[in-house]
């Protein structure tokens, strides 16, 4: 199993990377958003690789994040979902927003991903809800750092608070916990300073 790869940026292509480690050319897979956080060819880099074995496929597909990977992992463990769609996913959201589209059952924004129709979106739903954590995804330390860090019972449960209260006012889940997220020292407040500056973040969210 290659765990990364790191080596010079030798060649982008449109859902391909080539990296040259010690002289040899590894050709990489990689979703959009990968493709367009890349340097300049000629750069050293890093990126964390899957390898996909089958008896008539053979393939390596790489992501910036460890995060990132863990989730195609998650995505191919589903049932109709191979590596092709799931990088269609993560060219479509990134990790933090596949985990919120997820949580809050978000069967729309799922389906924006090419190839992935209505009921594949469910059945990602109902397979991976479980396998995620809301109060990580909150929280920020489900492998981003940015966002709102709260570190306390008392802040996650006003977050809670707040997310419940947004979505009451008819914002979905998923802009919800955006917009705490987006709260700087949001662990620090109660939920009613919480819900104001929510409340502003969502609005240019």
């Amino acid at each position: 199993m290659i765990a990364f790869i790191q080596g010079n940026l030798c060649e982008i292509e449109k859902d391909s990377i080539v990296i040259d480690c010690q002289g040899i050319g590894y050709e990489i897979q990689v979703p959009a958003s990968v493709i367009r956080r890349l340097p300049d060819t000629g750069t050293m880099m890093k990126i964390y690789t899957y390898m996909y074995v089958r008896e008539d496929a053979l393939g390596l597909f790489g992501f910036v994040t460890r995060d990132d990977l863990n989730i195609f992992k998650l995505l191919i463990a589903v049932n109709g979902v191979g590596p092709k769609a799931a990088l269609g996913i993560l060219s479509a959201l990134s990790a933090d927003e596949l985990r919120m589209a997820i949580l809050a059952e978000d069967v729309k924004a799922i389906s924006k991903a090419p190839g992935v129709g209505a009921k594949t979106a469910k059945r990602l739903i109902i397979e991976l809800k479980d396998k995620l954590d809301l109060e990580s995804m909150v929280t920020g330390t489900a492998g981003n750092d940015s966002g709102a860090h709260i570190s306390d019972a008392d802040g996650a449960s006003a977050a809670g608070e707040v997310i419940m209260a947004l979505t009451a006012l008819g914002y979905s889940h998923t802009e919800a916990v955006r917009a705490v997220r987006a709260v700087p020292d949001a662990g620090t407040m109660d939920s009613e300073s919480l819900l104001k500056q929510a409340l502003k973040k969502i609005m240019v969210l």
